[in-house]
């Protein structure tokens, strides 16, 4: 029974290892990662460009290599059975392909940083069509090519972007605020001031229910105040009927006679 079940474990371990060691060729094998835009919409006689980067687990070097295809979706076109070089970058240096596109197609990407993209101006309807993206890093040499479809459209035709929707949002955002900000405002100062009312108010009922002070005497006469006199009071103004002729059809004159120093007893 033991070599048989020693037999047994040694046939799972080797399995397992096998596994193992598949699993990492096939990682590093596989590890090639060729990305790109599905789509590109241009307008015609503008530039055009066409995105690709890669993912590897192997150092960029100059064995790395980037080839460029161009295959047309329209049946009249001498590029429509089958896809055609148009760009090869190989030993840090770019190599344009066919002659149609050996003006037009410039590289503006960066090696290094694993981008690989380029461009195409001016843009023709003869563009119109599928372009390939593939990267060879060794040894990852097994990763799929990227495609991306180019439409070159009339200007009329191009998708509307949604810059204005998006001022129009921000302007409202920004009136939406100024609108909060001044609310706020009136609502501090209207805080503010009643707040200074019931301290009036406050202050008005304490001093009511304070005690007053007697108000000094006034006379009546242009408000002058009460003094006794500083010189010697007059007499009563006395009338009395005075007969200068002695005569009994003189006439009688009423004359005021002052008697000062008139004093009460």
């Amino acid at each position: 029974m033991e070599p048989k079940r020693s037999k047994y474990v040694c046939r799972r371990i080797l399995l397992t290892g096998f596994t193992l060691y598949v699993a990492l060729v096939t990682e590093q094998t596989c590890g090639l990662d060729v990305q790109a835009d599905p789509e590109v919409i241009v307008q015609n006689g503008t530039t055009g460009v066409l995105r690709c980067s890669f993912k590897s687990s192997e150092v960029v070097t100059k064995r790395t290599t980037v080839t460029w295809r161009f295959q047309s979706n329209q049946p009249k076109s001498p590029f429509y059975e089958s896809p055609h070089v148009i760009f090869y970058f190989s030993d840090g240096q770019g190599y344009p392909g066919l002659k149609e596109f050996k003006e037009r197609v410039q590289f503006i990407g960066d090696i290094n940083k694993r981008d690989v993209s380029i461009q195409l101006s001016p843009t023709q309807f003869s563009d119109n069509g599928t372009f390939f993206c593939d990267v060879k890093n060794p040894p990852d040499v097994s990763g799929t090519q990227a495609e991306t479809l180019l439409r070159v459209v009339l200007k009329e035709s191009l998708p509307q972007k949604n810059t204005g929707v998006i001022v129009a949002a921000v302007c409202g955002a920004m009136v939406l605020l100024v609108i909060i900000a001044v609310a706020a405002c009136i609502i501090m100062r209207v805080l503010h001031s009643r707040h200074e009312y019931e301290g009036c108010t406050t202050l008005e009922s304490k001093s009511s229910q304070a005690p007053q002070p007697p108000k000094k005497v006034e006379s009546s006469s242009g408000g002058s105040r009460c003094t006794s006199p500083s010189g010697p009071l007059q007499g009563p103004v006395i009338y009395a009927q005075l007969d200068h002729s002695g005569s009994k059809n003189s006439f009688h004159k009423m004359e005021p006679v002052v008697y000062a120093d008139i004093q009460k007893n």
